[in-house]
């Protein structure tokens, strides 16, 4: 595996928005730099995502200096969204973890979401990710925290086990459904040069200048049955991962990274397996 490498890069800004492709991302311990520190919450305070509004997709959030953003979606003017001043928080259900969190200051921001969910949401924004969220314990060394993602800091997926799964999907009942883009996997980190599945073993991998404990390969959910383009839902590849990849009633694409220490990754930074 001496040619494997960084193929993209992709942040969230908002979480359950359209991923943003990068060259290089700084990545803090709590994840890369701008990635999920804003999300929607429903009127008893519980995250929304893609599970239950996939039209979620189909919205964007570009980065504005300073950790705002600007939020644009079709038939709808663009909005601004500066980050709100610290001051009184507000509490969340992200899976059944309760977290701080501040809204945004713009009555109209929320209307703007609302209207384009057709359900009242408010955007909230977390203000500090270095003591809000800690990381699932069971998997987490003291200390370790991690912003709106759904678990863990990044998500690493790669290239060659997207070719595996297509193969599969190509042979099976749903083989119109196919091939699926990367997109639909939502990955912060996508590697190139790796034999299939292989990930599902790592512990512990340098990218670059960066280390990362790899705690766990990811389980999917049916996010990953949405065409990240048309919000549109399937059946793969949650059928053929239940077919092939699961395990311990979870079906596995991709692996949780947690960074050992901040720093950067760029896309052509070279991975090497540690243990």
């Amino acid at each position: 595996m001496g040619n494997a490498r960084v193929r993209s890069i992709h942040v969230h800004p908002v979480k359950a928005f359209r991923s943003l492709p990068l060259r290089e991302v700084a990545v803090e311990r709590w994840g890369p730099a701008g990635d999920r520190r804003w999300t929607l919450i429903d009127d008893g305070g519980k995250v929304v995502t893609q599970r239950r509004h996939p039209r979620l997709a189909l919205a964007v959030a570009e980065p504005l200096p300073g950790g705002g953003v600007v939020l644009s979606a079709p038939g709808r003017h663009p909005v601004s969204v500066p980050v709100p001043a610290p001051g009184a928080t507000v509490a969340a259900d992200v899976f059944g973890d309760k977290v701080e969190v501040v809204p945004a200051e713009d009555a109209a921001v929320h209307a703007w979401c609302s209207d384009f969910l057709d359900t009242p949401v408010r955007l909230v924004h977390l203000d500090d990710p270095a003591v809000r969220r800690p990381v699932d314990p069971e998997y987490a060394l003291p200390g370790e925290t991690v912003t709106f993602a759904d678990g863990y800091p990044l998500l690493l997926t790669t290239t060659a086990s997207l070719d595996r799964l297509n193969s599969l999907i190509a042979r099976g009942e749903h083989a119109h459904e196919g091939p699926l883009p990367m997109s639909r996997f939502r990955p912060n980190v996508v590697v190139e040069g790796t034999e299939a599945w292989e990930e599902d073993g790592w512990t512990r991998v340098t990218v670059g200048e960066m280390t990362f404990r790899a705690p766990k390969p990811s389980g999917r959910c049916v996010v990953t049955t949405t065409d990240q383009d048309t919000a549109r839902r399937g059946r793969e590849p949650l059928h053929t991962l239940g077919r092939h990849r699961s395990v311990g009633g979870r079906l596995l694409f991709g692996v949780n990274l947690v960074p050992v220490s901040p720093g950067t990754l760029r896309v052509g930074d070279p991975l090497e397996v540690v243990a």
